[in-house]
């Protein structure tokens, strides 16, 4: 059974920082393509970042520079670390996984830029 768990959200004020985890078990996860994607209230999902598994990595323009995207084998886990956040960064932040073939989606955790 494959489980995404991700966590790490919060309310921050703009300017702010936050890491979110996404902790996967049930996929051999050295072998996949790992993302992050985002779902603002009345908008689409769009993508954030992504990271293959050769440590290749991605950003959206709207977070390149801001955002780091990571990734430990060891402890099956894909981090994004957000700097200098804005207030239009509020959403939630959802990690996928992907392997020839399928695609694994975790649930979401709810990140709100406000002061």
């Amino acid at each position: 059974q494959v489980q995404l768990v991700a966590s790490g959200g919060g309310l921050v004020q703009p300017g702010g920082s936050l890491r979110l985890s996404c902790a996967a078990s049930g996929i051999i996860f050295s072998a996949a393509a790992m993302g992050w994607y985002r779902q603002a209230p009345g908008k689409q999902r769009e993508w954030v970042a992504s990271i293959s598994g050769g440590y290749s990595t991605n950003y959206a323009e709207s977070v390149k520079g801001r955002f780091t995207i990571s990734r430990d084998n060891a402890k099956n886990t894909v981090y994004l670390q957000m700097n200098s956040l804005k207030p239009e960064d509020t959403a939630v932040y959802f990690c996928n996984a992907n392997l020839p073939g399928f695609t694994y989606w975790g649930q979401g955790t709810q990140v709100t830029v406000s002061s």
